[in-house]
């Protein structure tokens, strides 16, 4: 039972599927870094010059008055947010663009059926 196990297990794993997911993985980490780069180095900063020079990420409410060290950093998730919609627009645009490849590359190949 065990090497069944295991031989089922090698052939799930040299499946295409699994090689891309993991290749997408890999890239969507470092697509990550870029886009948390481009929030917070720079579509962060001009937003908060000109909302009077505050840094997103330093915005905080103090939980028990102003000199409590507990807070709640809602800056961050602001940021956060924003890295979010620009991550989903980006694949929003990268989906729509294959989706109309291949729906033309689908039209290419069937106006080729139809001459021969």
């Amino acid at each position: 039972m065990a090497n069944k196990t295991i031989s089922e297990f090698k052939q799930f794993i040299l499946k295409g599927n699994v090689l891309d997911m993991a290749v997408g993985i890999i890239v969507g980490g470092a697509f990550n870094k870029i886009v948390s780069s481009l929030v917070n180095d720079i579509i962060m900063p001009p937003i908060g010059y000109l909302i009077g020079g505050v840094n997103f990420s330093e915005l905080k409410a103090h939980i028990g008055g102003p000199e409590s060290e507990v807070t709640i950093n809602y800056g961050n998730f602001i940021q956060e947010i924003i890295n979010f919609l620009i991550i989903a627009l980006t694949v929003f645009i990268v989906v729509k663009a294959v989706t109309k490849m291949s729906n033309l590359r689908k039209g290419a190949a069937v106006e080729g059926e139809e001459k021969k």
